[in-house]
């Protein structure tokens, strides 16, 4: 499909980020192949098997007798007390595995519980297939069998088997792009014996277009910061909707200063890596839309207050995990045709120090006209936001509006990394995200959004300052003076962004987190 015409180009030299005399040293380069597919097992939904391959996995009921068509009284009764030894019930999450199954020709037989189906929570299913996969890849499994002949409704087979897939999937991305010999990705022919093809061929597609979506944040917020720069991230971001219905607008740093967005700008005019601000468009329908804005700081040194921790400074590619998110949702929903109208709006930029940086103390104009003192040049990302949620707010006049920041350490401090905090004053909008996020255990806690935090953002030389305390809430009341009238949530995923290890659906490193509880929400059309 060829790209839309209203998507607006920069040229080659800003968008590769050419040799820089004044720097010293050449950018690394946008990759032409940057986009490829990380789903790296190979699917297929059937309705028998002709052969079970090494490994076969079978999905259990709480409660259920496990004796599969073809099976001997002898398999049965062997599996069964097995269980019993185990005390294997079936429950939600539970495995065991039986190796060299009497009467089977498989290895390996791996029994897995997902309770009852017609009401498992939908993340413990997909944290059960994360299981399995870790499972899969230490046993060095190659053709899994993968039966759910024991769920009977066929509504609850395919969404259950789709989960478990989706789980698996998670489980088994790598990022290895800068490894010179990278270790094989995790590989295996896996079938899937559902009841209705037809049936769970849409559950799958859908759950595997969100595994994109997910693949695509991760991706991009593992990008270092010499890889991701705003002009690279765009470029990437464009790449990735080449195929798909989606209107993609890029302005590059000259555009961004044309149309007044100093707060945007301002941030990166310290850098040789200039402010951008993307934007992705998906109507999947004609109803006012639903605006997503994601903070893009593709590096974060802290400017002129410098960040004085050293691990702290080599995690901070990670601050544009925000605006991979919302990227990586509409991503998601333009791959499933979903029903809705949803911008996405990354406003990027790279937060460095220079002769030509910001200082403390600097008036930035912001897109809308109110100004900002910059109390602190590492409070950078209420900046880049200011004038982003103006952006969409004007351009697209949403029916409800999300962003979503690595904003404060402050939000760490007070609630960890176990949730995200959200700020909102509009009840129905913070219900149906606190929805959305608990189906997809991308967890939140809501914090206060008060007047009686006005005074902490006041300034004496500009309208307000991008500093004040407690600083998740101040941030949160310094957006809320650019969503106008419009219904909105602010999400401070701060923390939320990496793992350290291998946990549950996420492997070491970027989590994707953001995409599938805003594609959740988007889906539930908010505030029609």
């Amino acid at each position: 499909m060829h790209l839309p015409k209203s998507i607006k180009t920069i040229t080659l030299a800003a968008m590769l980020g050419l040799f820089n005399p004044l720097m010293g040293c050449a950018s690394a380069h946008v990759e032409a192949n940057f986009v490829e597919s990380y789903l790296s097992t190979q699917t297929q939904l059937v309705t028998n098997f002709n052969e079970l391959g090494d490994t076969l996995v079978v999905v259990v009921p709480e409660g259920a007798q496990v004796k599969l068509a073809g099976w001997s009284n002898d398999t049965a009764n062997h599996v069964q007390r097995v269980m019993d030894i185990a005390k294997f019930e079936g429950k939600v999450g539970q495995t065991h595995t039986i190796v060299a199954p009497l009467g089977l020709t498989v290895d390996r037989l791996i029994l897995v519980g997902v309770g009852n189906p017609a009401d498992a929570a939908r993340h413990k299913v997909e944290e059960a297939g994360a299981s399995l996969a870790a499972m899969f890849n230490s046993l060095s499994a190659e053709t899994v069998s993968i039966d759910g002949s024991l769920i009977e409704n066929s509504n609850d087979n395919s969404r259950i088997l789709a989960q478990l897939s989706h789980g698996i999937d998670l489980r088994n991305y790598r990022f290895d792009r800068f490894k010179s010999d990278p270790a094989p990705r995790p590989s295996q022919n896996m079938r899937f014996l559902v009841s209705d093809r037809s049936q769970a061929s849409k559950e799958f597609a859908d759950y595997r277009a969100l595994a994109e979506g997910v693949f695509l944040a991760r991706e991009l917020t593992n990008l270092p910061g010499s890889n991701g720069y705003p002009a690279a991230f765009a470029e990437y971001a464009r790449q990735a909707f080449e195929s798909l219905d989606v209107e993609v607008t890029i302005l590059g740093p000259e555009e961004v200063k044309a149309m007044g967005m100093g707060a945007l700008y301002g941030v990166s005019q310290g850098s040789q890596h200039q402010a951008h601000l993307l934007v992705a468009h998906y109507k999947g329908n004609n109803d006012q839309p639903i605006a997503l804005v994601g903070k893009g700081i593709t590096f974060d040194t802290g400017g002129y207050n410098i960040k004085t921790d050293s691990s702290s400074m080599r995690r901070m590619h990670t601050d544009k995990a925000g605006a991979a998110a919302v990227i990586g949702s509409v991503l998601t929903l333009a791959s499933q045709k979903a029903d809705v109208n949803v911008v996405a709006v990354a406003p990027l930029a790279h937060n460095m120090v220079s002769d030509k940086a910001q200082l403390p103390g600097d008036v930035v104009t912001t897109g809308s006209g109110l100004t900002i003192e910059v109390g602190h040049t590492d409070a950078e990302g209420r900046l880049v936001l200011s004038d982003g949620l103006w952006y969409a707010r004007e351009h697209f006049q949403p029916r409800v509006m999300a962003d979503i920041a690595t904003l404060t350490g402050a939000k760490i401090r007070a609630i960890g990394n176990d949730f995200s905090a959200v700020f909102s004053d509009h009840e129905e909008v913070y219900e149906s995200l606190r929805a959305a996020a608990e189906a997809t255990n991308e967890r939140v806690w809501r914090l206060p959004l008060d007047p009686v935090f006005e005074s902490a953002i006041e300034s004496r030389i500009a309208d307000v300052i991008n500093t004040g305390s407690p600083g998740a809430s101040a941030g949160a009341m310094l957006l809320q003076r650019f969503v106008g009238d419009t219904p909105w949530i602010h999400i401070d995923m701060a923390g939320n962004a990496l793992v350290g290890s291998d946990k549950g659906i996420h492997p070491r490193g970027s989590t994707g987190y953001g995409v599938r509880m805003l594609t959740e929400w988007a889906k539930s059309n908010p505030l029609k």
